[in-house]
């Protein structure tokens, strides 16, 4: 592991549950899951689905705050995270969501974390880790660009997802641990990936 630079999720992977989504069935004013579906469908990129979804949500910060604590981290995580450092392998939490309960949670964890941002003062939703040299160009928060580096540092590199922003990640990383619609999505598309149900089983594998 000291070689190893470990890419993880945060939405559904370091937490239980996907915690914008929490954010949007809770709070949201109108049809975000019409959104979800153009951006799961490849007709939106992440980033115009993530503004169009922050436009459904109230612009209170306590309220939003609030309600994403509700949301539980995965209960490996802290164990997860602390074993994989403790090895010597470099751990990045990579979020393409809301970004202001990862960063809560990441700071709790002592963690670094590249996600997208809120402005409070103007309640703007904003994305200082896109990549605008990638071929798409239409992500939040680009998660290929970190593990390029890693790549280009000689790093062996893994990445730990669960969903629709997590596959180009997959393609590139060298070990791919999936759950859910990342699992389902690379069983069709031929990517070679490790199925797990929580990140015990990712602890299992990596730190056993």
């Amino acid at each position: 592991m000291a070689q190893a630079s470990v890419f993880v999720d945060f939405d559904g992977t370091l937490t239980v549950y996907d915690t914008g989504v929490h954010l949007l069935e809770r709070l949201a004013t109108g049809d975000w899951r019409r959104i979800d579906e153009l951006y799961a469908s490849g007709a939106i990129g992440s980033r115009e689905c993530l503004v169009q979804e922050w436009d459904l949500l109230p612009r209170d910060e306590r309220v939003l705050r609030q309600v994403a604590r509700e949301v539980a981290l995965d209960p490996d995580a802290e164990r997860l995270v602390d074993e994989l450092r403790r090895r010597g392998a470099e751990v990045l939490v990579v979020s393409d969501g809301f970004g202001f309960y990862a960063e809560e949670v990441c700071a709790r964890l002592g963690v670094t974390l590249l996600t997208n941002t809120v402005e409070w003062t103007r309640g703007a939703l904003e994305f200082p880790n896109l990549d605008r040299c990638c071929p798409c160009s239409s992500c939040g928060t680009c998660k290929q660009a970190p593990i390029k580096d890693a790549r280009r540092r000689g790093r062996t590199t893994v990445f730990v997802g669960d969903g629709t922003s997590d596959r180009k990640a997959a393609l590139l990383a060298d070990v791919v641990f999936a759950k859910g619609r990342l699992a389902e999505w690379c069983e069709l598309s031929g990517v070679e990936c490790i199925e797990f149900d929580t990140l015990a089983d990712v602890y299992t594998t990596l730190c056993r």
